[in-house]
């Protein structure tokens, strides 16, 4: 039985694309964390954003585990690719999301009660331990997110390019880091969520 895998050659353009949105996409998310925020589109109210980007990642996660599902025990080509095409824009339609809520909504801290910004003594004792768990989970999946870019890209051009052998090989690696980082999104809202005012 003849594989299919088509003798298309990589566009090198295609790459450096890759990479341009693979470096544009962090830079553009670090920088939000360090401009002043609130207000500068006007009155548009993003505090449900939040919400709807747990949604978002809850969603993104269903979907890649039925990807996974599709391709790794049905065998179903046409449903793993609508299952993985689904992750990709709800994923990406989270970060058109996150990205507009950290331009126009303030930072919310855990631990942070009476929603004054400052997390005091008292604050981080009522928060106690736990405080740890979050700032790992956290901080995992900020690292994890930022990384995931490039490989969530590639795979999608191996796929779409039917360069089958090399997206088999790279998604060893992004299924477990993408569905990592969507879980944790789920989790840090479901933690920080007590938080927002």
């Amino acid at each position: 039985m003849q594989t299919i895998e088509s003798n298309t050659k990589s566009n090198p353009v295609i790459f450096y694309l890759i990479a341009g949105l693979s470096i544009a996409v962090p830079v553009i998310v670090g920088i939000l964390f360090y401009v002043p925020q609130t207000g500068k589109l006007g009155d548009f109210d993003v505090s449900m954003l939040p919400h709807f980007n747990a949604l978002l990642n809850t969603g993104t996660s269903i979907a890649l585990l039925f990807g996974f599902y599709y391709i790794k025990y049905a065998r179903n080509q046409k449903y793993h690719r609508n299952a993985m095409v689904t992750a990709f824009v709800l994923s990406t339609i989270f970060l058109i999301s996150y990205v507009i809520y950290h331009f126009q909504g303030g930072h919310v801290k855990f631990g942070d009660i009476d929603g004054n910004g400052i997390v005091s003594e008292l604050e981080k004792a009522e928060a106690g331990s736990v405080r740890y768990f979050y700032y790992f989970v956290v901080l995992t999946h900020i690292v994890l997110a930022a990384i995931v870019v490039p490989f969530v890209l590639l795979s999608i051009y191996f796929a779409a390019s039917r360069q089958l052998a090399r997206h088999k090989k790279i998604v060893k690696y992004t299924f477990p880091i993408w569905l990592y980082v969507a879980v944790s999104g789920v989790v840090v809202y479901l933690m920080i969520s007590p938080y927002y005012q």
